[in-house]
């Protein structure tokens, strides 16, 4: 007995692409600056050779991670994520190598917000997460009239199932 459940049909925005970029170079670009810092400082304390070839070798594997998380992640990310809210689930679907599939009852949902950090507020996009009593999980890069109105639409749905279970189970006692 299987339940035939649409595939997720959503798409999170194509500004996700933008603001990931500008944060992974960041975030790579203070990483090289590091291995750019333990590389001189090897030179100019003339630590020994092998551990200079060790900054090298990292320094090489970090430009092309730099390379990867920057220009390839960001499109990959938001081309493979999917997701769907309907009155009994929410579906997330995402990964390109290693896919997940999630499906959460709406009736496991115990909360639901938005975040919104500097680099989303400048494209006004939320992030919305929603909770559930053993883990939360993120809707990335929403615009910001859909987010406002899939929490509301999720705190009332969610509502409403703890509502409907309450008088099953009234109804089961009598």
């Amino acid at each position: 007995m299987y339940i035939n459940i649409e595939e997720p049909t959503k798409k999170i925005s194509p500004d996700a692409i933008r603001i990931w970029r500008m944060t992974n170079a960041i975030i790579e670009g203070i990483v090289l600056l590091v291995i750019g810092g333990l590389l001189f400082s090897g030179y100019y304390f003339d630590w020994k050779e092998w551990i200079v070839w060790i900054f090298w070798g990292l320094l090489s594997l970090s430009i092309f991670a730099t390379v990867y998380s920057v220009w390839f992640e960001p499109a990959i990310t938001q081309r493979t994520w999917r997701y769907e809210i309907d009155e009994d689930y929410i579906q997330l679907k995402y990964g390109r190598f290693e896919k997940h599939h999630k499906l959460i009852p709406m009736a496991k949902v115990e909360y639901v917000s938005t975040n919104q950090g500097p680099f989303l507020r400048k494209y006004d996009l939320y992030d919305l997460t929603i909770g559930t009593v053993t883990s939360s999980h993120k809707i990335p890069a929403i615009p910001r009239e859909e987010a406002i109105a899939l929490r509301a639409k999720i705190g009332f749905l969610a509502k409403l199932k703890d509502s409907d279970e309450e008088m099953d189970a009234a109804a089961d006692d009598n």
